[in-house]
């Protein structure tokens, strides 16, 4: 897990560290805190609610931020403590059990937010295309069942690089684990498909927000559905601007190297900072 970035010498150039581990330590608790508050309030809310519709559109926001508070928990749990300690990964973890876990929590607790939205998305789009069919009411059981089905697919997901399709490997600046963006052909198929399913997760909100303003679904529109929608397309909204450009480096990084095939063995430097400012504007969907 270390052929992609050379840990002794990232020790080295880091020393000083790229970012304060202060102001890591800082905007983790605030997104923690948030989240715990924002939980509490939809807990709350969902017990005093009668709408089914509503209160299962609730529950995917639980498990939204559900997910959204265990990932900052686990990865900071990881990622800050390196940027107090500043230990040799290789000397820590010399069987790479520590960065697949970490590697996996990164895929795991990014997936995760942009399926559930997607998912939100498809529960809107048939509650307002068929208000009156009983078949397309969802019950708190149900909603969280389909929950628990997003978490496992990217439980699946995440471990595929365990499992020996692609490999999870060191980052720059040696704090953080992730796929590997070399053009080897289990690398390339998991990068291609975690990005794409991310970059398509937002379009299902777009396709909502066509059927919401037309016609007759105007007709029918009442103020908890404008709620909800507003509600969706914010967290959407976020989602992509947090989420799209490091998808797209992924994509097009893997597809530029691809001529390149068994041939390159190294990320180039600029490649893995470019990769270091993407991943730190995700952070910020947790946050949010």
């Amino acid at each position: 897990c270390f052929g992609v970035f050379n840990a002794s010498d990232g020790r080295t150039s880091t020393q000083n560290s790229i970012t304060s581990p202060w102001f890591s330590t800082t905007f983790g608790l605030i997104g923690l805190c948030s989240n715990l508050f924002a939980l509490c309030v939809l807990l709350s809310s969902s017990r005093k609610l009668s709408s089914q519709a509503r209160s299962s559109f609730l529950v995917f926001l639980c498990g939204l931020v559900v997910t959204d508070f265990m990932g900052l928990l686990v990865t900071a749990s990881v990622i800050i403590p390196y940027h107090f300690i500043k230990f040799a990964w290789a000397e820590v973890d010399p069987g790479c059990h520590l960065c697949n876990f970490l590697g996996f929590s990164m895929v795991f607790f990014g997936q995760c937010p942009l399926l559930l939205g997607a998912t939100m998305a498809g529960e809107r789009f048939f509650g307002i295309n068929h208000p009156f069919s009983r078949s397309t009411s969802i019950s708190k059981r149900r909603a969280w069942s389909i929950v628990g089905l997003v978490w496992g697919f990217s439980c699946l997901l995440g471990l595929l690089p365990v499992l020996g399709l692609g490999r999870y490997t060191l980052q720059y600046p040696g704090s953080w684990c992730f796929l590997t963006l070399l053009p080897t052909t289990g690398d390339a198929i998991v990068c291609l498909l975690f990005a794409l399913l991310g970059i398509f997760s937002p379009l299902s909100v777009v396709t909502l927000c066509r059927v919401y303003h037309d016609r007759e679904s105007v007709q029918r529109r009442r103020d908890s559905e404008v709620e909800m929608m507003v509600q969706l397309v914010g967290i959407m909204i976020i989602a992509t601007i947090c989420w799209m450009p490091l998808l797209i480096f992924i994509v097009q990084t893997v597809l530029q190297q691809l001529p390149a095939s068994g041939q390159l063995q190294m990320l180039p430097t600029e490649t893995q900072k470019m990769l270091l400012i993407y991943i730190r504007m995700v952070t910020w969907n947790q946050i949010l």
